[in-house]
């Protein structure tokens, strides 16, 4: 071979290579370009950043009331796993049962192969999610604490699912409705309530729960809004000192009925049971930081202020 004929296919090669080399660094560029658009990084509501899919199609819920946000942005097809206190809508009682709300099935979880699993307090966190990290598998916490809260979380749920044009349009009509029943309550007096959360001890809400910011504004007071403890229990004779107007209980599949059921003896000595105003509310409603918290928070408003 001529010295010549050596450096033009010497020449031939250098080219070849450097072809193949853009090619590739094309292709992993491309690859590396569709990794981004594909998925999108949102914080959740206790702060933790989490890359996610941008269109997640297996949804696992991990909460009755992120199981109804789910459903009510229309994406129930795309829910793969729920809990077994997910009893709303019905087509949930169709959906594999992968935990208690406390105890997940890991196992069953990770078969089911999620690309979002969706959860609504920290402690369900710690368990599990280095194990569904280790198999890429996102996890996002829900954590409502009021209705304003609520419908933070509703709209921050269609971000997570790409679906912001729903959860807009369903955030915009719980908020006139929760405006509506501000607007009717404003000049009114507010009555004392006392939410009975369970009887044996006495449970009651206190400051930082959800119902008593519920009951502030549906138009009534709760008269143990000054504890700092979520659900502290109550003394029968505190309650007596303080006199409530109302004494609110949740039921199920109650519409604001009056009732005494399983009220403490004690109680008889309120003005509430006196004068008979002792309700139930379905506790889905008013105790599930979801979508028909607006309903729970309507017929609370109904039952402080019959008159309107």
């Amino acid at each position: 071979m001529s010295r010549r004929t050596f450096i033009i296919l010497l020449f031939l090669l250098n080219i070849i290579s450097f072809s193949c080399q853009t090619q590739n660094q094309t292709q992993n560029q491309t690859q590396t370009n569709t990794e981004v658009s594909n998925y999108q990084t949102i914080t959740d509501e206790i702060g933790r950043k989490v890359k996610v899919v941008k269109t997640p199609q297996r949804i696992i819920s991990l909460a009755p009331s992120i199981t109804e946000i789910l459903f009510s942005l229309g994406l129930g097809s795309k829910v793969v796993g729920v809990t077994s206190y997910c009893n709303y809508p019905k087509e949930a009682a169709n959906i594999a049962k992968v935990s208690d709300t406390l105890h997940p099935n890991l196992e069953m979880i990770i078969s089911l192969k999620p690309d979002l699993v969706l959860v609504s307090t920290a402690s369900q966190l710690e368990q599990f999610t280095a194990k569904l990290s280790e198999v890429g598998i996102p996890v996002f916490v829900i954590k409502s604490q009021s209705v304003i809260g609520v419908i933070n979380s509703i709209e921050l749920v269609g971000q997570v699912t790409n679906s912001v044009e729903q959860a807009t349009k369903l955030t915009d009509s719980l908020k006139a409705r929760l405006e509506k029943v501000i607007q009717e309550n404003n000049s009114k007096s507010r009555p004392k309530i006392f939410f009975i959360v369970g009887t044996e001890p006495l449970i009651t809400a206190g400051r930082n729960a959800f119902i008593t910011d519920l009951i502030n504004l549906a138009g009534g007071t709760s008269i143990s809004a000054d504890v700092e403890t979520e659900w502290p229990a109550y003394s029968i004779e505190t309650v007596i000192a303080r006199s409530p107007d109302i004494i609110l209980s949740p039921g199920s599949h109650v519409d604001g009925e009056s009732s005494n059921t399983a009220l403490p003896k004690g109680l008889a000595a309120t003005p509430a049971v006196k004068k008979q105003q002792t309700y139930q509310i379905d506790g889905d409603l008013i105790l599930r930081p979801g979508p028909r918290i607006i309903d729970g928070l309507e017929q609370m408003s109904k039952i402080f202020h019959p008159e309107k």
